[in-house]
């Protein structure tokens, strides 16, 4: 018998709770009043037990780890851009003019581009191996990827994490880019959650009226097509996903699987998130919701992961920038939890209360 396409994983182990706890008596005692810090302590908190130590180091090699892949189901013409701009957007992101490029450099983290499903021959040099095929299936009538190539995916997605956390990368920044990415990642969270195809439609690559009717009625058709399979993350990859999807969760998966903080921002990572808690229960716990997206979908991920955003930035695109632009708050976080003097130290103390 051959081997399974689809292994075991094991358990996703839990964040360091101890180390939690020293953070959060590490702020009591510091030189500010009580909850004076507010969100930014709870991203102090949030990092010391994702590293196990307190006070958290500041991340100093985040990674964004951009997967591109094109989707049949933009010939639907559910996207204000034609197919082929894929390719030209992971050139300007090549290029460092692209909006993540741009404000990973003012955040200091780096960015990789990963094609697993241009539809065209690998355009980066050595990447043959991260290849899942050449574009996806059109998900309103036919499959988007093959059995295999759902496990081929997951096999990529989580190698390319190890390379990150073996190559020393401290936070991990998931991205996407591909027109009409957001159909099938629509199409998977009304399926995962439950939700009509009118709930989770949004305006995506920023369509009009007519588009948004198409783009609902390839929803309600993907929808129908992979609700059989709704217990089987696996199976919802294969009939309603695409390549960017699925290497996406099992990049999701090993990260939390190798005990590395990740940003959630963008709907396409946001719906595989949702797969990857589903064959990983608990990856979630090490994600951060960078910020609110005005995307309906992305709205009921993180409630169904139950995960709050950081910031309201509203930023729609999906190549991981709402990430990187919350990067330098979580740097922050840890070195005002690192660095910042206590009350006994400085002698900035509130008044005690006087009793008896």
């Amino acid at each position: 018998m051959s081997e399974s396409p689809f292994p075991a994983l094991p358990p996703v182990p839990a964040p360091d709770l101890e180390a939690r706890r020293e953070a959060v008596a590490r702020y009591e005692a510091l030189a500010v009043p009580a909850g004076g810090l507010g969100v930014l302590a709870d991203l102090g908190l949030w990092l010391a037990s994702m590293q196990g130590v307190c006070p958290p180091r500041p991340p100093a090699r985040a990674r964004v780890v951009v997967v591109a892949a094109d989707h049949g189901i933009a010939a639907a013409g559910v996207s204000a851009y034609q197919p082929e701009v894929t390719a030209r957007q992971v050139a300007a992101t090549l290029e460092q003019s692209a909006p993540v490029a741009v404000a990973a450099s003012v955040s200091g983290a780096s960015v990789r581009v990963v094609d697993a499903g241009l539809d065209r021959e690998a355009m980066l040099p050595g990447q043959e191996r991260f290849k899942v095929r050449r574009g996806s299936g059109r998900i309103d009538r036919e499959d988007a990827l093959t059995a295999a190539e759902v496990g081929d995916a997951i096999r990529i997605g989580r190698a390319l994490a190890d390379e990150e956390v073996d190559s020393g990368a401290d936070l991990l920044v998931p991205a996407s880019l591909g027109v009409g990415a957001t159909t099938p990642a629509s199409a998977l969270v009304a399926t995962v959650t439950g939700a009509e195809p009118v709930a989770v439609v949004g305006r995506g690559s920023g369509i009009g009226d007519d588009a948004w009717m198409r783009k609902a009625a390839a929803i309600r058709d993907a929808l129908r097509r992979a609700k059989p399979h709704v217990r089987d993350p696996y199976a919802l990859l294969r009939t309603a996903g695409g390549a960017d999807l699925a290497v996406l969760t099992g990049f999701l998966v090993q990260a939390a699987l190798r005990r590395t903080p990740v940003l959630l921002d963008g709907l396409v990572v946001g719906a595989a998130g949702l797969l990857a808690d589903e064959l990983a229960p608990g990856a979630h716990q090490w994600w951060l919701a960078a910020q609110h997206s005005p995307e309906p979908a992305m709205t009921l991920v993180l409630q169904h992961l139950q995960l709050v955003p950081v910031l309201d930035l509203q930023v729609r695109h999906g190549d991981g920038t709402g990430a990187v632009a919350v990067l330098p708050l979580v740097q922050a976080a840890a070195r005002l939890l690192g660095e910042t003097a206590t009350a006994e130290a400085s002698g900035i103390a509130p008044v005690r209360a006087v009793t008896g």
